[in-house]
């Protein structure tokens, strides 16, 4: 059982689809069945934020059939609130994950048009009744991206969360191929982003969507300096002054076994740094953003004004993630803060 540890609820919000992923590190040419498990950003952030102990309710809609029924009911053995998850539509998205290594990088294949929640319509979900007695609200920039009616429900979401006195955070996380019903993410982000706190994003995403870019970095070739994501953060806060913290992973690609990880933290004065990992043999990177999210809000609630602490403990969190197959970041406070004290050996535990 997972035991809560703060009296704090979060919320997030988005779509969780059907990943089906050849095993072994095949190629989709060479698989002859495929793995099936269950994600999506807003559902990663929550079941991390839920080994944490801390109250998390995901919402989305899934379709009131046997797969809907599935997926339901693999969120609930991890513990995330399931019960503001409305039924609806005719199907749940899927996507494919042929998981790359070494030189040969992961490819992904989505099929989720028409899905549940890309159908949705405002007022299906009672904001005010969601967010009553909850302190966070997570969403992403995947959730705007599927429809015009998810744009729209979303912006409904940060309105009412923010009258209600709720922190917002949110991810960037630009998906080039789902933005495709004639309008730009930058277009639809400028707007939601105007009720956030908190928005976090990959040395891309504000490049991506907003057009906003870091000088002379190359991160493929695995070279990131920390202190020229700090024009990012500040050009972020002048645009949008509602902005009390900019958050960005930095990942550097030497091959797909092989990344660094490390991150950075802007409250608007100091620019926090953390350490820098080798991750030399990458089981899954699927969900690392989300983990790093999922951290970060934790180390907020738990270290309270002590932000290089929240930001070391995101990192590390993330870190872990990529040891572990799925989209879900199934690890611990104490396995996350053993290796913030520098604890890398990996020894068996007894």
């Amino acid at each position: 059982m997972i035991m809560v540890e703060f009296d704090l609820r979060v919320v997030t919000f988005g779509e969780i689809m059907m990943r089906l992923s050849p095993s072994s590190l095949n190629r989709f040419i060479q698989a002859r069945s495929l793995d099936v498990i269950y994600g999506g950003a807003e559902a990663n952030v929550a079941v991390s934020l839920t080994n944490y102990g801390i109250t998390a309710d995901f919402v989305t809609r899934l379709p009131p059939n046997e797969i809907g029924d599935a997926c339901l009911n693999y969120l609930r053995q991890f513990g995330v609130n399931t019960g503001k998850i409305i039924r609806g539509g005719d199907r749940l998205g899927i996507y494919y994950l042929e998981i790359g290594a070494v030189h040969r990088g992961n490819k992904v294949i989505y099929d989720r048009a028409n899905s549940a929640i890309a159908t949705i319509e405002r007022g299906m979900i009672n904001w005010e009744e969601v967010f009553s007695g909850v302190e966070w609200f997570h969403w992403t920039g995947i959730t705007p991206a599927l429809s015009q009616r998810t744009a729209d429900v979303c912006l409904d979401a940060v309105k009412t969360a923010k009258e209600m006195g709720l922190t917002v955070s949110c991810d960037l996380n630009f998906r080039s191929k789902l933005w495709n019903y004639g309008k730009t993410a930058g277009e639809v982000m400028s707007e939601l982003v105007k009720y956030v706190d908190v928005v976090i994003g990959n040395e891309e995403d504000a490049d991506k969507v907003f057009g906003i870019k870091a000088p002379d970095v190359d991160v493929v070739a695995g070279k990131i300096e920390a202190e020229k994501y700090l024009p990012i953060a500040e050009q972020l806060m002048k645009r949008f002054p509602n902005l009390s913290k900019v958050a960005t992973t930095l990942r550097g690609s030497i091959s797909a076994s092989h990344n660094t990880w490390s991150g950075v933290l802007y409250d608007g004065n100091t620019l926090y740094k953390s350490p820098t990992y080798q991750i030399t043999h990458i089981v899954d990177r699927v969900g690392g953003g989300d983990a790093f999210t999922a951290g970060l809000i934790y180390g907020f609630i738990k270290y309270e004004d002590d932000l290089q602490k929240a930001l070391n403990f995101a990192v590390a969190a993330s870190c872990l993630k990529h040891t572990v197959f799925g989209d879900f970041n199934m690890v611990s406070v104490t396995e996350v803060e053993k290796l913030m004290k520098g604890v890398t050996s990996g020894r068996i535990q007894r």
